[in-house]
């Protein structure tokens, strides 16, 4: 019935519905996202027994050894196309093998439940025969023990038995306690199950139209994004044009700036040159003329008479000799004038070559303005195109027969659910009836193993191993006299139970192997899957249900399976072949159209001129201004001299120390007098001298640097500027129509990708039916099989098992009472070793 309910379930949602689906993303190029709200649900996926799942896994595998045999596809198909009817023609030979057929595959359940009635109809009458027989003095009936030299091992073997079987015994009832126990807690669960699955299906429906609404409003975002994106055509476009032809543009641009400052430059660098060499020129003439007078001055104090003395002569000629080397060391009068040099720069700087290039700059980076403008009427085009294309993704909720079937479908829930909650207190009522049942059979299993446990516990405690038979004490009597009570109370019960384990055995093992295990491994679905089986005229029962089209494939197994998956309701049912979303959301019209409008762009970009005529007469003039044609050697030569032949400092030093090796007198003093002088000069000119000339060297390095190769400089700058002229001219209408193309494709790629999110929404995920798989799981595998198959097979194996057991507990009970109970006779034996036996009975007519 759970079953059936479920499936019916599925059918009404199949069948009222066209398209749904719950949460997407899908993300698209320039942070275009698109993501619906996510849908949670109460009902859990999976169902966990805990700690007593491991009594039913022991159970499962007891079945499966009693029942070894394969689900029984073949025979259920054959029986539901009999449509279970087995009255007519019975004895026709299909029926008869299709009867053979299923007693093999129940033939261990069968042996099982023919065992168990034996048992319930033999065990009463062992019982009877067994009274009798006790009565007539039979069967240990006979209040006399016969002494044996083995009567304590057998007193301890059939203590410690019925001890062993006694647990075993205990085992099972616990094992009963727990499954009854667990049924009445789960079936007190089931309300809450059932309202957290209604509640997730009302989500599912209620939740269905609020998504398939969102989904279409997003449309507004997109159209928004794509407007923004016409709206920019100016950097989009017009900036990804100017970004092609930068690279082949812009070196050159920045080629001919750096040249202007570079003449800019040069002509500084010619003017310090210039000026420099000019004040250098002046301070070496001054240089040469303090010189020459310190040489005059040393010449007339030489002609001092002491000079003519021995040994100052000596001293004096030295002095005389060196007075050559005080003289200038360099020529630089000789140095040729940068005047004509400058004044051919001051000609090339008459044009105003950076001017030009920023002319060039503004006449290429106009690119994206002249776009925007050139655009406007084709961009308004484009809009009212996607503005009917938004009149048509509005029209698709109405189009799709989503509301007034959702409408129906609440109702068939509500009817449901009323129908669920009117039954469940009689469900409750009945199962409340089923515990006190099922209390008070491990009652009266507990009660007969509790009598063997007060016999275990009386005749152990009280057993004198002195005591004679007939004189065994109170308590061991009393232990005794349980161990008969305990065997009297299984006799008088013991069928009932196992009536009772035989009736649950059949349908809780059957139910176990005929719909819990092939609900799980899903062979139950490829059963209501067989063509023409559920309707003799419809080769898929489904789709038959659904279109009223049975050849279309589709089934339970495939249903189930994607509702597992949350997959939406159009796919799992293949709803395409009623309402085919693809047709409602063609694109490629509207798409056409636009890629149209863009391959009609007539952006026209011809006149960039990146440097006019007189721009590159400036740079041939600069190129041929003699800059780079002065022999920055010579110059180089000059200033990487010093400015005197000797150092002044060293020969002041050394005129001031051959002074001192002269006498007093005037001609010393005017000797020490022309050294200090020697040292002002050098001070006060050399120095000076010294850095112009190192600061002037360093500006003719970096001219000679700049100068050199500046003919192919030009050469080359004016190479690559017509190169990109020629560039601009032949290759920028290819660059227009692939910039055009890519801008069209980011824009039709917005609603492409919206509109794929649209149909992969609609198709794989609004109406996500893991909802209807969870109500039918729960019906099926939760209700059915784990609360209360599972506990009701854990309940006849523990009964079974406990009931079984007294057996043995009886035979064992029956035999260790006779150690316990005070006896009316016993055999009497006098000392062995003497060799003489006395016998002695006493008679008696007691019998339990």
């Amino acid at each position: 019935m759970a079953l059936l309910l479920g499936f019916l379930l599925l059918l009404e949602l199949c069948s009222d519905t066209s398209a749904l689906g719950p949460l997407s993303s899908t993300k698209g190029a320039d942070v275009l996202e698109f993501e619906l709200p996510a849908t949670n649900y109460e009902t859990k996926h999976s169902y966990k027994a805990g700690p007593i799942g491991v009594l039913f896994k022991m159970v499962h595998v007891f079945l499966r050894v009693v029942q070894p045999n394969a689900f029984p596809e073949d025979i259920l198909r054959k029986i539901l196309q009999k449509k279970f009817d087995f009255s007519t023609e019975y004895e026709k030979p299909e029926n008869v093998v299709l009867t053979l057929k299923i007693i093999y595959y129940e033939i261990g359940i069968i042996i099982c439940a023919v065992l168990g009635l034996l048992f319930v109809f033999l065990m009463p009458l062992v019982g009877f025969c067994f009274g009798l027989c006790r009565y007539c003095n039979k069967c240990g009936g006979e209040m006399h023990q016969r002494q044996k030299k083995n009567g304590t091992f057998l007193r301890k073997y059939f203590t410690v038995s019925l001890l062993v079987v006694c647990i075993f015994i205990s085992v099972g009832i616990i094992y009963g306690f727990v499954a009854n126990h667990h049924l009445r807690t789960q079936i007190e669960k089931t309300r809450e199950l059932a309202n957290s699955n209604f509640k997730d299906l009302r989500t599912l429906l209620n939740g269905t139209p609020e998504q398939i609404n969102y989904v279409l409003s997003q449309y507004a975002t997109t159209k928004k994004k794509a407007f923004s994106d016409l709206d920019n055509i100016k950097s989009l476009l017009g900036g990804g044009i100017h970004e092609q032809l930068r690279p082949k543009v812009m070196p050159v641009l920045d080629d001919i700036n750096a040249m202007a400052e570079a003449i800019k430059e040069t002509k500084e660098a010619l003017l310090n040159v210039n000026n420099t060499l000019k004040e250098l020129k002046k301070s070496t003439a001054q240089l040469n003329t303090s010189l020459s007078d310190v040489k005059m001055n040393v010449e007339q104090s030489l002609s001092d008479p002491m000079c003519s003395v021995p040994p100052v002569a000596t001293t004096c000629n030295s002095i005389q000799m060196s007075l050559s080397q005080l003289d200038d060391n360099t020529n630089l009068d000789q140095l040729p004038s940068l005047d004509q040099q400058i004044d051919n720069i001051n000609d090339v700087l008459q044009t105003d070559l950076s001017s030009l290039v920023q002319q060039g700059y503004k006449s290429f980076n106009d690119i994206p303005e002249m776009v925007q403008n050139q655009t406007t009427d084709i961009i308004s085009d484009i809009k009212s195109t996607l503005n009917s294309l938004g009149s048509d993704i509005e029209n698709i909720g109405d189009q799709i027969p989503i509301q007034d079937k959702l409408s129906n479908f609440m109702g068939y829930i509500n009817d449901t659910e009323t129908y669920v909650h009117r039954n469940l207190p009689t469900l409750e009522e009945y199962d409340s009836f089923r515990w006190l049942g099922g209390l008070v059979v491990c009652s009266l299993l507990t009660l007969m193993v509790v009598f063997y446990y007060l016999g275990l516990m009386c005749g152990m405690c009280g057993y004198n191993r002195n005591a004679s038979p007939t004189r065994r004490g109170c308590v061991s009597n009393t232990g005794g006299i349980f161990l008969m009570v305990g065997v009297g109370v299984s006799f008088l019960f013991c069928w009932v139970l196992m009536a009772i384990v035989v009736l649950t055995f059949v349908i809780g093992g059957n139910m176990e192997k005929l719909v819990c295990e092939p609900y799980k491994n899903r062979k139950l679905f490829q059963i209501l899957d067989t063509p023409y089986l559920l309707n003799e005229n419809w080769k898929y029962y489904l789709s038959g249900m659904v279109f009223n089209n049975p050849d279309i494939n589709l089934t339970f197994e495939q249903v189930y399976s994607d509702c597992k998956e949350n997959k939406g309701i159009y796919t799992t049912l293949k709803l395409e072949n009623s309402y085919n979303i693809s047709e409602h959301l063609n694109f490629q019209e509207h798409a056409g159209n636009i890629d149209n409008d863009f391959k009609n762009l007539n952006v026209s970009i011809d006149n960039i001129v990146l440097l006019d005529e007189a721009g590159r007469r400036n740079l041939m003039d600069f190129s041929s201004s003699g800059v780079d044609t002065i022999d920055y050697n010579v110059y180089l030569a000059e200033m990487g001299k010093a400015p005197t032949k000797v150092n002044l400092l060293s020969f002041a030093n050394d005129l001031e120390a051959k002074a001192d090796h002269l006498p007093q007198g005037s001609l010393k003093q005017s000797l020490k007098s022309n050294a200090q002088t020697i040292r002002t000069i050098h001070r006060g000119q050399v120095i000076p001298l010294e850095q112009s000339m190192s600061t002037i060297y360093q500006s003719i390095k970096e001219l000679q640097h700049k100068s050199s190769g500046l003919g192919v400089k030009v050469v080359n700058i004016l190479s690559s500027l017509d190169s990109a002229q020629d560039f601009l001219k032949t290759r920028i209408s290819s660059v227009i129509i692939e910039e055009s193309k890519k801008y069209g494709n980011t824009i039709v790629g917005y609603f492409e990708r919206y509109l794929q999110w649209v149909k992969f929404s609609i198709t794989e995920q609004i109406a996500g039916c893991k909802p209807v798989a969870t109500a039918l799981d729960s019906a099926v595998d939760v209700f059915l099989c784990s609360y209360v198959i599972d506990p009701l097979n854990l309940f006849w194996f523990g009964i079974g098992k406990a009931t079984i057991f007294l057996l043995p507990a009886i035979i064992f009970a029956v035999k260790l009472a006779k150690y316990y109970r005070r006896m009316d006779s016993e055999d009497v034996y006098d000392d062995m070793e003497n060799g003489n036996i006395g016998f002695h009975r006493h008679h008696s007519t007691q019998t339990v």
